[in-house]
């Protein structure tokens, strides 16, 4: 097998000082391709899964087992660099999110996001969400807590409160989620500057994530921008799958039009794709050179 560079943990990342970066990825080819790029951690998005595996859009029509058999799989695409992997709202009630908790650990995810929304759950930037009752979504995070083998597994708090219910409460459940032991902790879907500045400002001290949705409900800014205001990990999670989706419509249009792949088209070369996916490396007798 080929030897892996040696990359930081995730809690080392995180307890650097300096903002950490995480693109979205959808796949194990997408999450090996991000790591290749040199990002230090790779994030799972149930949104781009959800889209990838089913063709469906991200409504909870994902199983819990799907999704840790794509875990799996995406943790080991990207490896050594650290998956950091959303789980939904754990797919049920306390003894389901402790499951979600030990199959993602065993299958070496660095850290899991859970989610307060009721089932089944939507796409944080979509309308008509609807979110669990703060003591509930509370020890359900204590139960991952729990759960949990290793200290440096980590459990992300997420909640959805801020467009289902105000800003203060979201505010409360991030309190109480730290209170349950979170590592890390997700406000979805703050709707200004302001509101961006109040989280970090609230929470100051914590490992705050920025979740950067293009066309979403949230300003989107850089990672400097953002650890300017203090938020420890950012989250592009479903750039590279609006980009590969554009890019996919195109090129099947173009080849439905013109009966072939144009001669144009930006492409690897087979020869570069087999080098990419490591076949050199895994079965040196298959290369044709």
């Amino acid at each position: 097998m080929p030897s892996q560079k040696t990359v930081p943990s995730l809690t080392s990342l995180l307890g650097s000082g300096r903002i950490v970066m995480a693109p979205g990825a959808y796949d194990a080819l997408s999450a090996k391709l991000a790591a290749q790029a040199g990002f230090n951690a790779v994030y799972m998005t149930g949104f781009g899964v959800s889209g990838s595996t089913l063709g469906m859009p991200d409504i909870g029509l994902m199983t819990a087992t799907e999704m840790a058999d794509r875990a799996r799989a995406m943790t080991e695409a990207a490896a050594p660099v650290p998956l950091i992997a959303d789980a939904d709202n754990g797919h049920g009630g306390e003894l389901n999110v402790a499951r979600m908790v030990r199959m993602y650990e065993q299958a070496g995810v660095a850290c899991i996001q859970l989610e307060d929304q009721v089932f089944p759950k939507r796409c944080g930037h979509m309308a008509s969400k609807e979110v669990i009752d703060r003591a509930e979504a509370a020890t359900k995070i204590t139960a991952a807590v729990g759960a949990r083998q290793s200290d440096d597994f980590l459990i992300m708090a997420r909640t959805d409160s801020r467009a289902v219910i105000s800003m203060d409460e979201a505010l409360r459940r991030g309190e109480a989620f730290l209170n349950a032991g979170a590592d890390i902790l997700f406000i979805e879907a703050p709707q200004s500057m302001e509101e961006l500045r109040l989280v970090a400002e609230t929470f100051k001290g914590a490992k705050l994530v920025a979740n950067m949705v293009e066309d979403g409900r949230t300003p989107y800014l850089s990672i400097d921008e953002l650890e300017e205001l203090g938020f420890a990990l950012a989250l592009y999670p479903v750039s590279s799958l609006l980009v590969v989706a554009k890019r996919l419509q195109d090129t099947y249009a173009a080849m439905h039009a013109g009966g072939h792949l144009p001669e144009n088209e930006a492409r690897l070369r087979f020869g570069e794709y087999n080098d990419m996916i490591g076949l050199n490396e895994l079965v040196p007798s298959a290369v044709d050179v």
